[in-house]
């Protein structure tokens, strides 16, 4: 999974981009100090994988991870180049979601930019996410009018195929003209198919990162930037999350008693990291199975709803085409019994076919023929 962290300039990218990466991304108080996007990779903290590798002590121990790229900060006009913006955008069509920091506080020494770069301006949460998601629009009708055209000449030869995608086409644009998301576009599930075939930047889904103060993020609901984020999310069906990205920072200097303690004494219960995975897991409609033994305890990363043969073909396309059954038992059942010969004597380990639904937490042994 990718993860993109974009944003307007100064409004604490990179800064939480280092505190969730530890990669020393630089920072600065100045617009475009991100030029080049800046890659980390975290790993995907699941104590069930702990849990199993005390159990077998394995050679080797592989946790989810999910990639995060640091993108340069974008201004008005980036969809005609402006600043830069066609590497901006060009970025971002990389990821599988975005992560859109949006700045929540107020401080006359960190300059807020929209346009001009020389120029700072007021904080404004919905002029800052409008300001973005209008690039991205601007973006995809270039994108979808191109399509069209080419849509249009080949059901010139009557290819009821190519008349019904350029219709499909006209409806997404007249949408997109009118300043919306295609992400917000209401359509039948066929004609979602066919607007995913393009690779639409408005369509990614998005995280709204709330970057506040100290003293906002322990009680978000009372500042006033982050309500209007919110509400802007949950109009779009979008993600939102209060976060401080300098305290995510100091946070990740410290070993991990120190993080803990610093966590209670702020009235927090998980670090802005581990919050964000959780939300980008629920955005993606994600989950993990596990994989366990004395070679190797794995967790993997699939979309709700996989059933077993296309779970046994994220480790390797030989397990998917030659699939027989797949030997499942809940996490929760096998830590409750405590080893897997007691959940044998129980009748706790359950033979599953090709029907089957991956649940969050199965830990799988799949057996195969090839």
């Amino acid at each position: 999974m990718k993860l993109g962290i974009v944003g307007l300039p100064n409004v604490g990218k990179s800064t939480l981009f280092n505190a969730i990466t530890n990669a020393g991304a630089e920072s600065a108080n100045y617009p475009f100090c991100t030029i080049e996007p800046n890659v980390g990779m975290v790993t995907v903290p699941d104590s069930r994988l702990d849990y199993l590798a005390e159990m077998y002590n394995p050679k080797k121990y592989t946790p989810a991870v999910i990639e995060f790229v640091d993108i340069a900060g974008l201004v008005k006009g980036a969809s005609q180049g402006a600043g830069l913006g066609n590497k901006f955008l060009s970025n971002i069509r990389m990821t599988d979601a975005i992560v859109h920091v949006v700045r929540c506080f107020d401080d006359e020494n960190i300059m807020h930019v929209v346009e001009d770069a020389s120029k700072a301006v007021p904080v404004d949460p919905a002029g800052d996410i409008e300001c973005i998601n209008l690039e991205l629009i601007l973006a995809d009708c270039e994108m979808i009018e191109r399509r069209i055209d080419r849509t249009k000449k080949a059901a010139k030869g009557g290819d009821k195929k190519f008349v019904r995608e350029a219709a499909v086409l006209e409806g997404l644009l007249e949408h997109l003209n009118q300043g919306k998301s295609a992400r917000v576009y209401e359509c039948e599930p066929d004609e979602l198919a066919i607007i995913k075939e393009s690779d639409l930047l408005s369509l990614k889904p998005i995280i709204y990162a709330a970057n506040m103060d100290e003293d906002g993020v322990t009680h978000p609901e009372d500042n006033k930037y982050f309500n209007i984020v919110k509400e802007i999310a949950a109009a779009e069906g979008s993600q939102v999350l209060p976060i401080c990205a300098k305290t995510e920072q100091e946070i990740a200097e410290l070993d991990k008693e120190e993080q803990q303690m610093f966590l209670e004494e702020l009235g927090l219960e998980q670090s802005g990291l581990d919050r964000l995975i959780q939300c980008s897991y629920t955005l993606l409609g994600l989950i993990s199975f596990l994989t366990a033994g004395s070679d190797e305890v794995r967790a993997w990363t699939i979309t709700r709803g996989t059933k077993a043969p296309q779970a046994a073909g994220k480790i390797h396309s030989d397990f998917e085409r030659g699939f027989i059954r797949a030997e499942v038992i809940a996490f929760d059942d096998l830590q409750t019994l405590g080893s897997m010969s007691a959940a044998k004597e129980k009748g706790r380990i359950r033979s599953e076919g090709k029907e089957y639904v991956m649940k969050d937490g199965d830990i799988v042994n799949f057996l195969f023929n090839v």
